[in-house]
């Protein structure tokens, strides 16, 4: 699972400028991007397997022969969501052109349907080669986007266009072509999830049937427009997320507890977990016997919202989710400007749970209500576009 847009296979073939690249992957995770990288055997000769997997921190693979059984040129294809190749030298140019399939990197261009950008750098004699030019219009052609090479000293003492382009008009290109902007690049997000357990003993707790799907959906969403995300997360089955920092939790002092030391580093807060309001007054350390089980006593949890808000600064946000068992619209709002006002948030997220709705669904509906009282009503939609929705009033309110 990774997050939508957010991740990029960098080629990388065999010429002298492959070193560059070396600074565009670090300046394409500085966007949010999760980079896979492929060497070709010839840019072996210029930077090593080591590098490549120390600076993405991630496996490379540098052939078409290794982990067959996991099918890398198809399972790459699909988990990537653009392809960038830089350099792209002239004798790459003219294999992509014919449709060659002879080393894991065409192999993995051949099969992916997602957008390709080639970063050419050759000699200004090559560039401007009859042969090249036609491979170019070719490629450009079938739908690649082919960045215009630099003008500058090349190799030894030869000038001319050619050069490896600047970092930053290939990150420029590399964002033309994605579906949803990084406008939360740069931000720490906090998103809870789930729903936490207050154990009564050691094989029963207090729980609540929270599915932890809309807290994952905001940090996938979150991360796919830039974000530095902190997923703390109460009694999920869902799988983590690569590129998302994730905490488990269990019970509400748990959360509590990695909340109060994460949120004042973080620019927002999104809680979106069911936190359970009470727990047991007295644990037991061994199982109660059902023939004792006539009662259990119960104290209040800490109102987790609240006494974060307390300690807000005025450049962060928080936004608030609350679960009601009310069909009548007009109940529902005041329930959550009620909540809003009370808890100091800058924006609540407000619906009807009644009859086991919204809970392990992948669809929610509610009300949605902001500091100045605004209401946004939300209609069925699947949580997905929820979060998309969510997440552009947190980018509003951020400025």
């Amino acid at each position: 699972m990774f997050p939508r847009g957010r991740k990029l296979l960098l080629g990388v073939a065999g010429g002298i400028s492959a070193y560059k690249s070396c600074d565009l992957l670090r300046r394409l995770q500085d966007e949010g991007f999760i980079v896979d990288v492929v060497p070709t055997q010839a840019s072996l000769n210029f930077v090593g397997k080591a590098t490549w997997e120390a600076l993405s921190g991630r496996k490379v693979i540098t052939d078409l022969w290794s982990e067959v059984e996991n099918v890398p040129h198809i399972s790459m294809a699909k988990e990537n969501n653009i392809i960038v190749i830089a350099p792209t030298t002239a004798d790459l140019l003219a294999k992509l052109a014919s449709g060659r399939a002879d080393d894991l990197l065409t192999n993995i261009v051949l099969a992916s349907t997602a957008p390709k950008i080639l970063v050419p750098a050759m000699h200004p004699e090559m560039w401007s080669n009859a042969a090249t030019i036609q491979n170019v219009k070719i490629l450009q052609d079938r739908g690649f986007t082919v960045i215009t090479p630099g003008e500058g000293r090349m190799t030894g003492s030869d000038f001319g266009v050619g050069r490896y382009p600047e970092t930053s008009n290939i990150i420029a290109e590399v964002n033309k072509h994605l579906p949803q902007l990084a406008d939360l690049l740069g931000r720490k997000i906090l998103i809870t999830a789930g729903g936490t357990r207050e154990p009564i003993d050691p094989i029963r707790f207090i729980g609540n049937r929270s599915s932890g799907k809309q807290g994952f959906a905001l940090a996938v969403a979150a991360a796919s427009r830039g974000a530095q995300v902190h997923l703390v997360t109460a009694n999920t089955d869902l799988p983590n997320v690569e590129g998302i920092t994730t905490t488990l939790v269990e019970t509400a002092e748990q959360m509590s507890a990695v909340l109060e030391l994460e949120f004042p580093h973080s620019d927002a807060l999104i809680m979106s977990a069911a936190v359970a309001d009470a727990k047991v007054a007295s644990y037991s350390e061994a199982k109660i016997r059902k023939e004792s089980l006539d009662r259990v006593d119960l104290a209040k949890n800490p109102d987790i919202l609240k006494l974060l808000s307390a300690n807000k600064k005025l450049n962060q946000v928080i936004i608030g989710f609350a679960a009601e068992t009310s069909e009548d619209l007009v109940m529902l709002e005041e329930s959550g400007r009620t909540k809003l006002a009370s808890k100091s948030l800058d924006l609540i997220y407000v619906n009807n749970v009644s009859n086991g709705a919204v809970f392990g669904s992948d669809f929610t509906q509610g009300l949605i209500i902001d500091r100045s009282m605004n209401v946004i009503k939300v209609p069925e939609i699947s949580k997905d576009t929820l979060s998309d929705i969510l997440l552009d009033q947190l980018v509003s309110k951020l400025g």
